[in-house]
Formats: C-alpha cells, structure tokens, sequence
C-alpha cells in the first residue's frame, strides 16, 4: 500500500469500476453533466465555424487587400469650380497611381455599360438576354478571381489590339446556347456589335454575389472604351495594396492623388466614392473572434457546472466510503495514496464522459454537412459545421485538467479523516 498508485494496476480500476456500478443511476447522471458540457461546446463551435465558412465562401478568393474607388459630384467648389461638378476618372489617372503610390501593387481600371449594376441586351440569334457587361484588364483576376470552365480570361494582347472578344458567365451559357451546345468560337451581339465567346467562367462565390457573377460578360478594357464610344474614361478602378501594408494606407493615399489630379477640394469627403474590402474583412474576422470567445465562455461554463457535479458526487462517495478508507489507512496507505486514487476516479468520470460527448458532437456535425451536401443545399449562412482537431485535442485536456480539480477537493476531505475515526464510522 505504500507504493505510488500505478495506472496499470489492475485493482485500481476494479475498485473504480465498483463505485460507479454500486449506484448507476447517480454515476450516469454525473457522468451527463460532463457529456453535455462538452458536447454542447462542440455543436456551437461547429456552427460558429459553419457561419464563418458560409461568410467567407461570400468572399471566394477575393484579395482581401483591395479596395475600390469611383467619382461622384462634388460637394465643395474648389478653384473655381463651383460644388455639384461631375468628373471622372481616365486613362492617364491609371500610370499616375502606378508611378506615385508605392503602397499600391495592383490597380485595375473598370468599365460596365449602363453604370453600376445596369444590364445591356445581349442577342445570339434568336435569344437574347439581359447581362451585365464589363470593360477589363487581365489583372482584375488577380483581385476578383472566377474559375474560369473552358477556354480563357481576357489577356493583354486583347487590351493591346482592342480585340472583339468575350468571356462570358455560365448564366449566359445557359440563357443563349442549348444545352451542350459548344459556346466557345461562337459570336455574340453587345448593343449590335458582335464579339467572340473566347471563355466561359463561374463564380467562386455564393448567394446574389454569385448570380449576378453568373450574368456577366467580360471585354477587353480598351476595346470597350473605343466600341462603345467611353473616350478615355474609367468607371471605377479596383486597386490592392502591397503585400503587409493596409490597404487603408493605400487607399488614403490615391484618393488624395485623384483630388490633386481633377482638382477636386481636399476636404471635400463625398467626391470621390470608395470601399475597403480589408476594412469589411477585419470586421468579419473580429465579429467571428468575439463569437468564438463567446462561444468558449458559455461552453466552459457549461463544463464547469458538470465538474462541480462531479466534484459534489464524489464527496458524497467519499462519505459512504469513510470506512474503506479508515482501513487502507490503517494498512499502511500513504495520503497519496488516497488523494491519487480519489482524483483517479475523478479524472476517469470527466474523461469517459467528455470523450464520449465529443465524439457525439463531432458525430451529429459530420451528419448534419453531409445532410446538407447530399440535399444540394446551397446556404449563404451556413457551410461546413465543423471543429478543428487540436480544438478538440484542447477540449479533452481541459476535461483532465477540470477531472483534477473535480477530484482535488474530495480528496483532501478523504486523506484529512483520522483512521481511528474512520474505522469507527456507522
């Protein structure tokens, strides 16, 4: 007995075996304090992790280090411009962000026929639709990518040699061809101009972002500007800062230059329309940060109050058991001894019972996405319920670790019982 308790000693878990099964009733319900505990800290991490995927599925592979930027009416005179002047952006505006912002990596110059969200008839023999139709240059990909199905992107000899040719979105595949009627090689008519389908593409996004993906058209920038009669003017300019530095910085920068440059006034707030993506994905990535931390507390909480049953339990076992202790006591056993075997079975409850509750949990999350993949379920709020595996590793050792605590207290109450008044216990 005075030998340091071996976890391979087959008469320690005899003994533990024999208090559990001694009263069933109330070591299952002990043991489903736990198992709620943790489950249920696995089911909300996983749907925590299903609201992100679903949220950054939106982004697809968005460069998250971009921003845009558009002109409207000023609001301010300015040299003697008077408030309420309309100007735009052109050609000349695309070397000067490239020659004077050293923040910036990638500027995009846009064009898009009928303004922003506007649509233009689109005719292939007798169909016809209407689709968003796009001026670009071959860079826009590497901010707003698409998979790209069959054939190609707009490329530079396109913009170089205003080449007639378009990449056109799979929801016009499908408003103006047959089904499995070859697209690519064939002509469309943009505003009775005709264009060669050179690729098809479709959105790596989901939900309305997709579809309206899905209904577009690309051209080469340059050949819309002298197709459709746009001069040197550019729409709107997609633009991403170099790697490390916040597109924020970048974004202060060129709106200051495009002022200069149209003689815009400096304070002047509204001229010049623009969106941070970085800034919209930090606010993301934050609200899902405050979730998860959220979603710890009340999960932990939960497992504390498993463990306090647990711990409460097993002073309640070390009463009826007063005696049985007295005895090892008096053969001899060491106070660690008792306090070993006290949070053996301690640590064995929360285990088994943690154990079990994250494999249920992970279970029912595993069911629930294949569910939702085998129904063709295409959510924009909820993808891949799932949890990571060193979280799960983190929650099986903070069950050890509370299985400690659990058993600590009873422990001392059991090794602070003087043998002779054990022994002599009714």
């Amino acid at each position: 007995m005075r030998k340091a308790m071996n976890l391979f000693d087959m008469d320690n878990w005899q003994e533990i075996w024999t208090a559990l099964k001694t009263n069933p009733v109330r070591s299952f319900f002990t043991a489903f304090g736990v198992f709620w505990g943790i489950f249920m800290l696995v089911i909300m991490l996983g749907s925590g992790r299903g609201l992100q995927n679903a949220v950054y599925q939106g982004f697809g592979d968005f460069a998250t280090n971009s921003f845009f930027m558009w002109t409207r009416n000023t609001t301010m005179p300015y040299k003697g411009f008077k408030r309420g002047r309309r100007f735009f952006f052109d050609n000349d505006d695309i070397v000067a962000i490239k020659n004077n912002v050293r923040e910036v990596k990638i500027v995009a110059p846009r064009l898009q026929a009928g303004g922003y969200r506007g649509a233009s008839n689109v005719v292939r023999g007798k169909e016809t639709g209407a689709f968003n139709i796009y001026g670009d240059y071959p860079d826009y990909m590497k901010i707003n990518p698409v998979e790209i199905t069959s054939g190609r992107f707009v490329n530079n000899n396109d913009v170089k040699d205003y080449r007639k040719v378009a990449i056109i979105g799979n929801g016009v595949v499908d408003a103006l061809f047959k089904k499995g009627e070859k697209s690519i090689g064939q002509y469309i008519r943009i505003q009775g101009v005709y264009f060669k389908v050179v690729g098809v593409f479709k959105s790596k996004k989901k939900g309305g972002q997709a579809e309206r993906d899905a209904n577009s058209i690309f051209l080469p920038f340059s050949t819309m500007q002298k197709t459709f009669n746009y001069g040197d003017k550019v729409f709107w300019f997609a633009i991403t800062s170099q790697d490390n530095i916040p597109a924020s910085i970048a974004e202060e920068k060129v709106i200051a230059l495009m002022k200069q440059r149209h003689k815009v006034n400096p304070s002047d707030t509204q001229a010049i329309g623009h969106f941070n993506v970085e800034k919209q994905f930090k606010k993301m990535t934050g609200l899902f940060t405050g979730i998860n931390i959220l979603i710890w507390i009340v999960g932990i909480g939960t497992l504390l109050a498993g463990v306090i049953g647990v711990s409460n339990i097993m002073l309640i076992i070390i009463k009826e058991r007063t005696k049985e202790i007295g005895i090892k006591r008096a053969l001899g056993a060491t106070p660690m001894n008792i306090i070993s075997q006290v949070i053996l079975e301690s640590v064995t409850i929360t285990t088994l019972a943690g154990y079990v509750g994250l494999v249920v949990g992970v279970a029912l999350l595993s069911l629930i996405d294949k569910l939702m993949v085998s129904s063709g379920s295409d959510s924009q709020f909820f993808l891949h319920p799932e949890i990571n595996f060193n979280v799960g590793i983190t929650a099986l050792l903070i069950l050890v670790v509370a299985g400690i605590f659990a058993g600590f207290i009873p422990a001392r109450r059991a090794v602070s019982i003087k043998p002779v008044d054990a022994l002599r216990d009714e």
